[in-house]
């Protein structure tokens, strides 16, 4: 198997998440950025994984990076995140979203389990409440201190002006 064979549209998602039930599967869903892999991003995901038998990631795309983070980012285009995210064995499938929420993605996929970092309370995690209305569970694992792409990028930039 490519990692290109695990980047998914919504309709084939919504195929394959289809087949993943039939089968039995628990489906678990996170989402995000994930401009530069990262030790935080390998833990978080791992850990999300163990929660089910399938992790999609719902991956944000340059537009929507754009307008939550700012002109100057991404710093990866979104098929080199998401080609680099579904390499990794833990997760199943990645698929794109445009909007600044993974909202319509989560209502369209209904997951079993939805996933953030324990830098969110159940509360704060968009999705929490139609995911519960459904019967599913609402989770957070705890991130790794001191990882983010954010201090990454700040830690480069210093070095650079040195």
């Amino acid at each position: 198997m490519n990692s290109t064979d695990k980047i998914y549209t919504l309709p084939q998602l919504l195929d394959q998440v289809k087949t993943w039930r039939a089968q039995g599967s628990k489906i678990v869903f996170t989402n995000g950025c994930f401009d530069l892999l990262h030790l935080g991003h390998v833990d978080y995901l791992e850990k999300a994984r163990q929660l089910g038998d399938k992790l999609v990631l719902g991956l944000n795309t340059d537009r929507s990076i754009s307008s939550i983070k700012g002109p100057s980012r991404p710093l990866q285009d979104e098929m080199s995140r998401a080609r680099v995210m579904a390499s990794l064995l833990f997760v199943d499938a990645v698929v794109l979203f445009d909007d600044d929420t993974p909202l319509e993605l989560i209502k369209a996929i209904q997951p079993d389990i939805l996933v953030k970092g324990d830098d969110y309370s159940v509360e704060q995690i968009v999705g929490h409440e139609e995911v519960l209305n459904a019967g599913g569970e609402v989770k957070t694992v705890p991130l790794v201190t001191g990882y983010s792409t954010t201090n990454i990028v700040k830690k480069i930039e210093e070095q650079v002006k040195k």
